[in-house]
């Protein structure tokens, strides 16, 4: 079986992808930050041990932001995350503490993470403590249950014939990687590309869960991972990701500046958009560049916001996107970074609940700052430098190695001072 899963990992490497909850999610947000580039070597993040890039710190590291920010709006999702959280040891009694919670105003509400947690900064490979804090958002955009003259661009639900599997399940230590395809006879081949899906044929016909008008809307759907359809009779439908072909993504983005369509400066989600509308002929080439397609599914229309990674609904401007290996999902963090486009500062507790395909490495976050247009914008524009503190109760148990790991970098970092 090893050797099968070895074979099949070669022959589709193209068709590896890690596991994202909110489609392939990579910003396409102008770059205005200023920020180290850490080489994430791959195997040398695999080996380190969970949270193993969380460094103890104190409440003194945060204090004044901390006392600054009104936390009273993280409560409400705090308690989703304990929902979760509370059937696991570690988090059992601090969520139970939460929930019993009388007059959770702003007051009481900092006094329980300042008494009940403790505070890790996280920190990147090489040691350094900044990185790269993006956005995103939930799109609202116009569609029909059925395919008119007007929209005609399908969203497809997860077609029957794809094909998931799980690496971990043979490898431990490729528990974020899945491989997908589909069978032809009794062969695993890499599933339909994005030209082959969108291409003639209609493929994947059957599986429309509703159609939409603007293709460019609809692509940059799927890097949020989550929407919502307005129909014209005035109802709602809240789709979410459900899964995607296999593929890696690419950022049209980066391919446009290179055959210099647009310039740095134009490469926020905004610029691009406005270059589609005024380039529709050369607009499905650039698209089929990123050959990964995400498929979404039908969410209850009462859901207070998108579902997130930790299978929660998350909130506007107080949920962000993680990567898992390195801070607890669930877990409230403080996260000081400045607003999009801006120097303004952004000191926030927030709750790690979502994770993301390109939120990868220690010092990593993705800022949901909720639906329509006007979060659509920040979100399009933020790729800021930021800090990130975990809190994680004072009684945690850390995966085995964690600690001892956190141990010996400490003393590398103090003897090379």
């Amino acid at each position: 079986m090893r050797r099968l899963i070895l074979l099949l990992l070669t022959l589709f490497l193209i068709s590896c992808a890690e596991v994202a909850h909110k489609g392939e999610k990579i910003s396409e947000a102008k770059v205005n930050c200023d920020c180290p580039k850490i080489k994430l070597d791959k195997e040398e993040l695999a080996k380190i041990p969970d949270y193993g890039l969380l460094k103890k710190s104190d409440w003194n590291a945060i204090e004044s932001s901390f006392e600054s920010d009104n936390v009273l709006p993280v409560w409400t999702a705090w308690l989703r995350s304990c929902s979760t959280l509370k059937e696991k040891n570690s988090w059992k009694k601090v969520c139970d503490l939460a929930d019993d919670m009388k007059e959770p105003n702003d007051e009481n509400i900092k006094a329980y993470f300042k008494d009940y947690f403790n505070v890790y900064i996280a920190s990147n490979i090489d040691g350094t403590e900044t990185g790269m804090i993006t956005g995103y958002y939930q799109p609202i955009l116009k569609g029909s249950k059925i395919k008119t003259s007007h929209y005609k661009i399908p969203l497809y639900t997860t077609p029957k014939d794809l094909i998931t599997v799980d690496l971990s399940e043979v490898y431990p230590e490729l528990k974020s990687k899945r491989l997908r395809g589909k069978l032809v006879g009794n062969k695993l081949v890499p599933y339909l590309s994005r030209a082959q899906i969108d291409g003639q044929g209609t493929p994947l016909a059957g599986n429309e869960i509703v159609w939409v008008e603007d293709p460019v809307e609809a692509f940059f759907l799927e890097i949020q991972g989550s929407g919502i359809i307005h129909f014209d009779n005035g109802d709602t439908m809240q789709i979410g990701y459900a899964d995607q072909n296999g593929y890696p993504f690419k950022a049209i983005g980066s391919a446009l500046i290179q055959k210099k369509e647009i310039t740095m400066a134009e490469a926020s989600m905004e610029g691009i958009k406005n270059w589609a509308r005024k380039n529709i002929v050369k607009l499905k080439d650039f698209l089929n560049i990123n050959a990964s397609y995400v498929f979404f599914r039908k969410l209850p229309n009462d859901l207070p916001g998108p579902i997130g990674a930790l299978g929660v609904s998350i909130e506007a401007e107080r949920s962000v996107a993680v990567d898992p290996k390195f801070i607890p999902l669930g877990a409230p963090i403080f996260l000081s970074t400045t607003q999009p486009n801006s120097n303004d500062p952004l000191d926030r507790l927030m709750v790690a609940q979502d994770t993301g395909g390109a939120i990868r490495g220690g010092v990593r976050a993705d800022f949901y700052w909720g639906s329509g247009d006007d979060a659509g914008r920040k979100a399009g524009s933020m790729k800021q430098q930021g800090k990130i503190w975990a809190l994680l109760p004072k009684d945690y148990v850390f995966p085995t190695g964690t600690q001892e790991f956190a141990m010996k970098r400490s003393r590398i970092e103090e003897a090379s001072k």
